[in-house]
């Protein structure tokens, strides 16, 4: 139950209520539809990653699959992608509870009080991380459930509120004009989407709700929006660790001490490391750190689906439990349309994720390789194979 809800907080974050007037400005009414097809391309990429983690029992993830799929090299690349990608979320998320508390006073727009409480924060949630995964689950399990009874309490009473006039026009009037009109409309709409599945940030809902039922509609919403986003960040301090601690610790891709563990077993190194770059990353605007999520998800959902795609032709790596059904129909389809989405970066966000990948190649060819490791590895591939 404890992972269910480490699950809701790494999804329903502070897009859940921010988003949704975003995704209606580029598209009406049809933005049900965009939504629904993000959730089929999203539903269809986590289809992969459960056939893939159904096939591997180390921790990673994307990095992990496409290490055993591609090599070394490749999966190290993922890895610290993915561990970027945290980061960025981390940081993301308490630019976003500031964003919040901003609207409530002005006091939190002065540099020093913002800087503080984010730091604080930060500081805050890696003295829990640093005692080990009971105080993680209790906390998480409490913002998971929290704000579940928010997004509930929304649809129940908001669908007393629902007004006909609203369901005018279906499809914005740009977007009529042509094809092309309208597909940029879909992709601006559906890149917000998928990233709101990836989980992310809010105001609109609260104003919604506050006109609807009054002031304390607004109150309830806006104590949601703190516990969820809250909720995200901390989920992501407890991931982001584990990640960089993986590489270490797995297949000795980066130096063993990063991955050191205290007697909590909390990988404690890898804790500080993440802090001290989300640290630097919250210095960056909200829309900054999206575009990266958003292009990082990206860089490692692509190269997890092909990992299905090999092992299925490959019969490498047999399945222990979920199997994916349809054999290349599902991964197919989640390739062509998560390739979509290269459509929708600018050249800004496509920089930073060529100087990030730059920067590990560069890391990569210094870190000593542990010879008995990759020796090891090498076994393991070999009688898999032969199974």
């Amino acid at each position: 139950m404890s992972i269910y809800f480490l699950g809701i907080n790494g999804i329903i974050g502070s897009g859940a209520f921010l988003l949704p007037q975003t995704i209606y400005k580029d598209m009406n009414l049809m933005s049900v539809f965009v939504t629904i097809c993000a959730a089929l391309t999203v539903s269809m990429v986590a289809l992969c990653y459960a056939d893939l983690s159904s096939r591997f029992t180390g921790s990673g993830a994307a990095w992990l699959y496409s290490y055993h799929a591609f090599g070394r090299f490749t999966g190290y690349e993922l890895g610290i992608y993915t561990w970027f990608l945290g980061c960025c979320t981390y940081a993301a998320e308490i630019v976003a509870l500031l964003t919040i508390l901003k609207t409530l006073s002005p006091v939190f727009s002065n540099h020093a009080v913002y800087y503080g409480i984010a730091i604080g924060i930060i500081v805050l949630f890696t003295i829990i991380n640093l005692f080990g995964r009971t105080i993680v689950k209790l906390v998480d399990n409490l913002s998971s459930a929290a704000k579940m009874i928010t997004i509930l309490i929304f649809i129940i009473i908001g669908a007393f509120f629902i007004h006909k006039m609203n369901f005018t026009p279906v499809i914005p009037k740009a977007a009529t004009l042509g094809v092309g009109p309208y597909f940029k409309h879909f992709g601006a709409a559906f890149s917000v989407v998928f990233y709101m599945f990836t989980g992310f940030s809010f105001i609109p809902i609260a104003v919604a709700f506050q006109k609807a039922v009054g002031d304390w509609g607004y109150v309830l919403v806006i104590a949601g929006m703190l516990i969820s986003v809250i909720g995200v960040a901390f989920a992501g301090s407890f991931n982001t660790p584990s990640l960089i601690a993986s590489l270490a610790n797995e297949h000795a891709m980066l130096p063993k001490w990063i991955g050191k563990k205290n007697k909590h077993d909390a990988a404690w190194v890898a804790i500080l490391l993440s802090a001290i770059i989300t640290m630097i990353l919250i210095t960056q605007s909200y829309l900054f750190l999206v575009s990266c999520i958003v292009l990082a998800s990206f860089i490692q959902y692509v190269p997890s689906i092909l990992a299905v795609i090999k092992f299925k032709h490959t019969n490498e790596f047999p399945n222990n439990g979920f199997k994916l059904p349809f054999s290349y129909v599902i991964p197919a389809f989640a390739l062509i349309i998560s390739c979509y989405m290269v459509t929708n970066f600018t050249w800004k966000t496509i920089l930073v994720g060529v100087v990030v990948g730059v920067l590990a190649a560069v890391a990569y060819f210094f870190i000593e390789k542990d010879e008995k490791v990759e020796e090891k590895h090498q076994k393991y591939l070999s009688k898999m194979r032969n199974k």
